[in-house]
């Protein structure tokens, strides 16, 4: 089991010489967009970490190892047949070598095993509409609610009861941080959101932050960026969601099957915006890891 976890050199230089890293998912790439669009919008936001100072570090399970720090050829095995990996599935996903995409939560627990402290994403699970029917909340929140870490997004996906996820947030003692917002964005839409717990315009004091946070015994802060370009979908959502319902998509089913009816269903803009801000934010995460690597 020593070999469970490998570490690109790339990756391992960068940690052992206190460089920034910023740890970025496959699900993303697997089940977030049809190909060959994951793959490109995976290549898109590792190039923007770099612009930003910083080492990307892609992370998904291949040939019965987790891999953090993923080459291009690895990347396009992420496929839509890879599994789905929660915090719960890395290590049956590892042993039993097969491919597996790792979610928020999954990514989060694969860093923090190696010391990486910031992430780059679209948004975080939370609690789905309809709770307690169906009674579905994302491991992402008990992987956040347990690791010291820096999440940058665009705010909870907004398929998702977003003040209610915020109410879980506030109860596992989340910071929910806006960056140049007072408002939680929602994801593809700017506006609308809930108060965010503090505001910050500034990496340099975000990162300032994230130290006192943890100094204090503190878990992860969601960064909540708003998406360059804004876009109200909420009626299409609902669509979306009532579609997900009809079809008897459950679990980690659903997130694919909102995204692909979004997608459809919008001419493609949702694609496009969900892409861009996947790539903003990881390009976000990389100017926090630099900022606190400088403290």
């Amino acid at each position: 089991m020593r070999d469970l976890i490998y570490v690109s050199d790339e990756v391992r230089a960068a940690l052992e010489e206190e460089r920034a890293v910023v740890a970025l998912e496959t699900t993303l790439v697997a089940h977030g967009f049809p190909a060959p669009d994951g793959v490109a919008t995976g290549v898109a936001s590792e190039a923007a970490v770099r612009a930003a100072g910083a080492v990307p570090a892609t992370i998904g399970v291949l040939d019965g190892q987790i891999r953090i720090g993923l080459t291009p050829a690895e990347l396009e095995r992420f496929t839509p047949k890879a599994r789905k990996l929660g915090p719960r599935d890395l290590a049956a996903c590892a042993v039993q070598g097969a491919v597996g995409a790792t979610t928020v939560g999954g990514t989060l627990v694969a860093a923090a095993a190696v010391g990486i402290r910031f992430m780059g994403t679209g948004g975080l699970g939370g609690v789905h509409r309809g709770f307690p029917t169906p009674p579905d909340v994302s491991a992402d929140l008990a992987a956040a609610a347990r690791i010291p870490a820096v999440i940058a997004s665009s705010g909870i996906k907004s398929l998702l009861d977003v003040p209610a996820t915020m109410e879980v947030l506030e109860t596992l003692g989340v910071p929910v941080i806006g960056y140049r917002t007072d408002t939680l964005p929602l994801f593809y839409d700017a506006a609308g959101g809930p108060p965010v717990s503090a505001r910050v315009d500034d990496v340099h004091e975000l990162a300032r932050i994230a130290e006192a946070h943890w100094r204090l015994g503190g878990n992860t802060l969601l960064v909540g960026r708003p998406p360059t370009e804004s876009l109200d979908v909420a009626p299409l959502i609902e669509e979306a969601v009532a579609a997900a319902l009809a079809a008897g998509a459950t679990g980690q089913a659903v997130t694919p099957f909102v995204l692909g009816f979004l997608h459809e269903h919008s001419g493609g803009e949702t694609r496009r915006v969900n892409r861009d801000l996947i790539v903003d934010n990881a390009g976000l995460a990389g100017a926090i890891a630099q900022a606190h690597a400088t403290l």
